[in-house]
């Protein structure tokens, strides 16, 4: 029998939600706009031959020194602010509609849009339509910029636009705001990847945590990794990915570009080459992948695999937990 009060409660819930909806746009516009800011007055300094690039580097220190809870403010970021301000100088970029998106959607039209046309296509139509970050990368990824103008066709009008969701993960607007870093992450792929990490260290005395969404970058772009640990006995960092879908060969190319990654910038000169681990879980079968450097041999590769966590074990964890969260998420 239906509650009679229900109407009433999802009255409620509706103004929570209108609610949270503007403070996301609230919160998105300030934070473009100040990195905007930012980036021109670094632009400034250094075109006037005020500063050198160690300047940047002092200036992220201070910054940490001062306000040490803030992140979101080290080096590589207030450059990429400066390369925000130097690619949209005339500050169109802090209209109303483009400051509703996060910083993540700006980083990836920055890095992967080469023209000023094609930057802003993306990001009215990521603004317009209400794109996630996933689906703004998969509109660039079919090229749908190139096709519109070939067609001559009109921007895509969807009737029921799509709420802002994944705007509150973003990690910058999480950093800025100093918010704990599971704010709001209800998704069946973080809440796997939350209950792997706390299972390898139960499980593996050797590993230790190093980060989650663990960022690296490469060129102008930027990656994360789902779960980054160092293995003690291997002395070797030891990268997880996990899939929420049926295994794809170009999962591992990723994986494997990860690990290089994290050899060329992060891995110290004693420690050993990096490990990588893929998980993948749909509705009917797991799969899991060890990446390992092609230069090791057979030999080392076999003590590798022994020391670390089994195949066969992972498989059964990543099913139990793919199935007890799944269950939880079915209305």
């Amino acid at each position: 029998m239906t509650d009679p009060l229900q109407p009433q409660f999802t009255e409620v819930l509706t103004l929570i939600q209108s609610a949270q909806q503007k403070v996301i746009a609230t919160t998105n516009q300030e934070l473009i706009k100040l990195y905007w800011s930012i980036g021109k007055y670094i632009s400034d300094r250094l075109t006037a031959s005020e500063w050198g690039q160690k300047t940047i580097e002092q200036l992220a220190a201070f910054i940490q020194a001062q306000e040490p809870g803030i992140k979101g403010f080290e080096k590589r970021n207030l450059e990429r602010m400066r390369q925000f301000y130097e690619t949209y100088p005339d500050s169109q970029i802090t209209t109303a509609l483009r400051t509703q998106l996060s910083w993540t959607h700006h980083r990836i039209v920055m890095s992967r849009c080469k023209t000023e046309a094609e930057r802003f296509f993306y990001l009215d139509l990521a603004a317009t339509e209400r794109y996630s970050t996933r689906e703004l990368d998969r509109q660039i990824n079919s090229s749908i910029f190139e096709r519109t103008r070939l067609a001559d066709a009109k921007l895509p009008q969807t009737s029921h636009p799509k709420p802002l969701t994944g705007v509150f993960r973003d990690s910058y607007v999480l950093d800025f705001l100093n918010l704990p870093p599971n704010h709001s992450e209800n998704d069946l792929k973080t809440a796997l990847v939350n209950c792997f990490r706390d299972f390898i260290l139960e499980l593996g005395r050797d590993f230790t945590f190093l980060g989650q969404e663990y960022r690296l970058q490469v060129g102008n772009s930027d990656f994360a990794i789902d779960l980054l640990f160092f293995h003690r006995e291997l002395q070797s960092l030891v990268a997880f990915e996990l899939k929420v879908d049926k295994f794809q060969p170009e999962y591992l190319g990723q994986l494997e570009f990860y690990l290089e990654a994290l050899d060329r910038d992060i891995k110290k000169s004693h420690e050993n080459p990096s490990i990588g681990v893929l998980l993948c879980r749909d509705k009917d079968d797991e799969v899991v992948e060890y990446a390992l450097s092609r230069a090791m041999s057979p030999t080392v590769v076999a003590e590798y695999e022994i020391k670390l966590i089994p195949k066969e074990v992972l498989r059964r964890k990543l099913n139990e937990l793919y199935e007890l969260l799944a269950t939880r998420e079915d209305p």
